[in-house]
This record gives structure tokens, sequence and C-alpha cells, in this order.
């Protein structure tokens, strides 16, 4: 880990970006009643859970951000890749959940999964590559419950 790494107060600043947009555009944006009026695959999971399998992912997103950052650099390509998922991430919610488009939904996190699978391709840090593994996997399943329900909707 290079010095700017252990530039803790950075990690500070990622976390709370990362998590403070997350989770802003989570509270603003509920499913609400149309969600629940959607016919959803056997795969859908409990409300209940996606609370804490965002906040582990976001929080393993922050930093692999800070790593980037700090063994990159702002200006890599890795980097602007992590900043290109961040903003197709922080899109999904408006257009799933906000303007009721599955589809352009499915378009947007599609994208956003390509762009994780290039991201970790092209980071030249391990950790940081690493950390994207559970977001990656996490990202797969979404994608395959955003597609049941645009085929069933």
């Amino acid at each position: 880990m290079t010095a700017s790494q252990r530039s803790y107060p950075l990690l500070g600043i990622f976390l709370i970006v990362v998590l403070g947009v997350g989770f802003t555009i989570g509270l603003t944006i509920r499913p609400g009643e149309w969600y629940q009026a959607l016919s959803k695959p056997f795969f859908t999971p409990p409300n209940w859970l996606f609370g804490p399998a965002w906040t582990l992912v976001y929080t393993l997103i922050a930093i692999a951000g800070w790593r980037v950052a700090g063994s990159e650099g702002l200006r890599s390509a890795a980097f602007r890749l992590w900043i290109l998922q961040m903003v197709l991430n922080w899109a999904w919610t408006p257009v799933f959940f906000g303007l009721h488009l599955t589809g352009a939904g499915l378009v947007v996190i599609a994208c956003l999964l390509v762009t994780v699978m290039v991201f970790m391709s092209k980071v030249r840090d391990r950790p940081a590559r690493w950390c994207f593994v559970p977001y990656a996997l996490w990202l797969c399943y979404a994608t395959a419950l955003n597609a049941a329900i645009f085929a069933l909707n």
C-alpha cells in the first residue's frame, strides 16, 4: 500500500460519498405500491435483505475507489471506470423504481455489470479487484432479477 493509500481521511470521504449518495437515493426513491404490484420471479429476495447487502457492497465499492485513487491516480483508466460504475449504479434506482422503467433499468444494470467486469480486468490493485467480487456477484443476481421482472411484466 502506498503512502497516499494510508490516507484514512480520504477513505472517510469515499465512504461518506458512496454510502451517503446510495442511501439518499434509496431512502428518497422507494419501491412502493408499484413494485409490490409487479409479478416477480421465485428467486426474489425478501425486502429486508437489500439494506444489509447494499451496505456491504457500497462499503467495498468505497474501499476499492479509495485504493485505486491512491495507487493508480484520479486520472487513471481504472478510476474513470470506477466513476462510471458509480454513475450507473446511482442511476439504476431512479430509472427502475422512480420512473418505473423496467426495460431501461435492465439496460442500465447490464451496462453497470459490464463496466464492473471491465474495471476488474483493468485495475492493477489486487485488493480493489477483490472488493468488487461480491459486487459483481450481487449485480449478476440483480440483473437476472431485473430481467425476470421485465419479462414477467
